[in-house]
């Protein structure tokens, strides 16, 4: 049995028991603790170590470019299919989407596999790039749901907008992740490394990073919370996501064949991340503006949208860990591109199911007029004669 797959097995192990601790949560309340404590703690010190052992290269500044590019080609692509499946165009449904699938969370559903899986450059290559998608929901994405909001309700936008907007800038400051790693930069700037610490104050740090994965397991398995009747929709929505990202990391690495076999594999899972959360709480702004206002017809879906990112967080997790786990398949951009296909053509089983029926009762209309039943009679008299 292979080292990747027995990791494999054991983070399947700990989102399990993260399953049967569900009982033990009592309220929202304990998970939003244990989220805090991920985000504030685990993950900035884990992302801290990471940075403070890379060399600092001008072409890190290359990655939030990268990213923030993936984030408007998720968009644009999802503007054109998403009718394709039966969400119609302009509804609440159809912006909703529109705000959570170009987004990505890889705090919670892809720094902890990189870390135990590729290492710390990797995933302080991960971290730059997770800034230009900081950037795409905290602010772009927040504009844009101003924007529809004014839109449907033909008001002018208000200046609480450009407020909100520096509110959200300096929350993408004093965010404990991006604090960590605008100090790093500045330590690695003048050449001080984690070695450079004192080793009380190194250790209480490389202690509080080792607990983010467990942590993070255990959370996915105690939040994940699915309505099953919206189940079917969101799966195959989230099929066609992570279909498109395969075929996208697929041509980018056949397109730069020098990268290493670990780089390649980053840019395979970082864009197979969960959905954000930024843009539900985008959205739930834009609710209490609606009921401020007494408008009736909401812009956005949330109860939709708590259904998408709870079934995303698991569907990434485990798409992460299989590619980690097979992970020599996943370096042929051929291959990849290949499942990228084919999980497109998975998420369009509903429409050719749906074009099949479609078709069946055409067929079956047309046998209920009776210009064509008494032609199929006159048939089956020839025939019989």
């Amino acid at each position: 049995m292979s080292l990747g797959f027995q990791k494999a097995i054991g983070f399947l192990l700990l989102i399990l028991l993260g399953l049967l601790l569900q009982k033990k949560i009592t309220n929202d309340q304990n998970l939003k603790g244990i989220k805090v404590l991920i985000l504030s703690v685990a993950l900035p010190a884990t992302i801290f170590v990471a940075l403070l052992k890379i060399e600092l290269e001008l072409g890190l500044m290359l990655l939030p470019i990268l990213a923030l590019l993936f984030n408007f080609i998720l968009l644009t692509l999802s503007y054109f299919l998403l009718g394709s499946f039966g969400v119609k165009k302009n509804s609440a449904e159809h912006r909703t989407l529109l705000m959570l699938l170009p987004s990505l969370a890889p705090g919670l559903s892809c720094f902890p596999f990189i870390i135990e899986f590729l290492g710390d450059g990797e995933l302080a290559m991960a971290a730059v790039a997770d800034v230009g998608n900081k950037v795409f929901v905290l602010i772009l994405l927040y504009m844009l749901a101003m924007h529809w909001y004014h839109l449907q309700f033909k008001s002018s936008p208000q200046e609480e907008g450009s407020s909100k907007i520096k509110s959200l800038l300096l929350s993408l400051i004093n965010e404990p992740i991006n604090m960590v790693m605008i100090i790093a930069f500045v330590l690695l700037g003048f050449g001080i490394h984690l070695s450079s610490f004192p080793v009380f104050l190194e250790n209480t740090i490389l202690r509080l990073s080792t607990i983010m994965t467990p942590l993070v397991l255990l959370f996915i398995g105690m939040a994940v919370k699915i309505k099953w009747k919206e189940l079917k929709t969101i799966f195959f929505l989230l099929t066609l996501r992570s279909g498109i990202t395969f075929i996208l990391s697929a041509a980018f690495i056949y397109f730069f064949p020098a990268l290493t076999p670990a780089v390649a594999l980053l840019v395979i899972v970082f864009p197979q991340s969960s959905c954000s959360f930024w843009p539900f709480a985008h959205m739930s702004a834009v609710n209490t503006l609606e009921e401020k206002n007494r408008n009736l017809n909401n812009t956005f879906n949330t109860n939709f949208a708590v259904s998408v990112l709870a079934l995303s967080l698991p569907f990434s997790t485990l798409l992460i860990i299989g590619i980690f786990t097979f992970q020599t398949v996943f370096l042929n951009p051929f291959i990849v591109a290949a499942i990228g296909l084919g999980l497109i053509g998975v998420s369009i089983i509903p429409i050719l199911v749906k074009a099949i029926h479609t078709t069946a009762s055409s067929d079956r209309s047309i046998k209920e007029i009776p210009f064509f039943n008494r032609m199929l009679e006159d048939l089956r008299s020839k025939k019989a004669s």
